[in-house]
């Protein structure tokens, strides 16, 4: 079975004008690959790339090309993968890969075609099948983290570490992969407090940046116990959230992942007493938007700190914040 590699499409082919010039082009087509490749983020990628790998291998079982692949074939792939309990959202990404790596080898995706019906019936179904309420993480609020760092007792460095990065993921509203990503030069100092820059995000895949203002604060103080971490583990360029030693006692050159932010939360807020299966690194994010609308601020100035491209997510904490305040039936009921 022969297939097409997802590289060879930037190639040019054998009766190609381009072999006029065998030279031409050599480093033009290393060049457009790695620009392709940035197209989706890194994260993206190893997701779409492991996805396909198991598609291939099925394919490969059942002696069927994987590339082109008949949309009939996906059809039951995506089937079989949501008979084996993976959720819509999961099948989906298969899905995505799937159509990523044909593109890439200059095919269309088979979902796009004339044939691709059946695959988009088959998505349907499955979606229609496991629908059901979403369940989403407690939000890690204000009085959440003033637990929480009552919980904390020391100031070596994996408490200084959490302390910083739990405050700033909540003041900042920051995304995990944000959080992790953010360089000392990000932060700059000022009289009122700190200005965050966000180089990248998930909305912003063209990174054209942001920068978020921190207030130095009277309850949580998120910008002292940023700077007690960064003195402390004597980080003056770099990576502001660090990987430590197993033994907790040096600081390392590598960045956290965005796993290890969650893991720190879950840590953190069991320890504080709560459930850490209701809590999620997105738990800071809504935490912040969940504070500041009890607090009434408007979803224009929620938006500053999150950089939510619609208003209806805020709108949606806004609401159930306040599901309570002037309520249709205070007078009667």
């Amino acid at each position: 079975m022969t297939e097409t590699s997802p590289g060879d499409a930037l190639l040019p082919a054998e009766d190609s004008p381009a072999l006029l010039a065998p030279t031409l082009l050599a480093d033009e087509v290393a060049a457009a690959r790695r620009y392709a490749a940035a197209s989706r983020a890194a994260s993206t990628r190893r997701k779409y790339e492991s996805a396909w790998g198991h598609f291939a291998t099925w394919c490969l079982v059942q002696s069927q090309p994987a590339l082109p692949a008949a949309p009939e074939l996906i059809a039951i792939y995506l089937a079989r993968e949501a008979e084996r309990g993976l959720s819509p959202s999961a099948v989906n990404l298969a899905l995505a890969a799937i159509g990523w790596m044909h593109r890439r080898a200059g095919r269309q995706p088979p979902q796009k075609t004339e044939r691709g019906t059946v695959i988009a019936d088959v998505m349907a179904g499955i979606r229609r099948s496991a629908a059901r309420a979403p369940r989403r993480k407690s939000a890690a609020d204000s009085d959440v983290l003033r637990d929480v760092f009552r919980a904390i007792e020391g100031d070596a460095l994996p408490e200084r570490r959490d302390r910083a990065l739990l405050a700033l993921g909540f003041a900042a509203a920051l995304r995990r992969s944000e959080l992790v990503a953010l360089d000392r030069a990000d932060l700059r100092r000022v009289p009122e407090g700190l200005r965050v820059t966000i180089r990248r995000s998930k909305t912003d895949q063209e990174a054209r940046g942001a920068e978020i203002a921190v207030p130095d604060g009277r309850r949580l103080r998120p910008v002292a116990l940023v700077e007690a971490w960064l003195i402390a583990a004597g980080i003056g360029e770099g990576p502001v959230f660090r990987r430590l030693s197993k033994d907790g006692t040096k600081v390392l050159a590598a960045p956290m992942s965005d796993r290890a932010v969650a893991r720190v939360v879950q840590r953190r807020v069991a320890a504080a007493g709560y459930d850490p299966a209701a809590f999620a690194g997105h738990s800071l994010r809504a935490g912040f938007l969940t504070s500041a609308a009890r607090a009434g601020a408007s979803i224009f100035k929620m938006r500053e700190v999150s950089r939510h491209r619609t208003l209806q997510v805020l709108a949606d904490y806004v609401r159930d914040a306040r599901i309570f305040d002037d309520h249709a039936g205070k007078d009667f009921l």
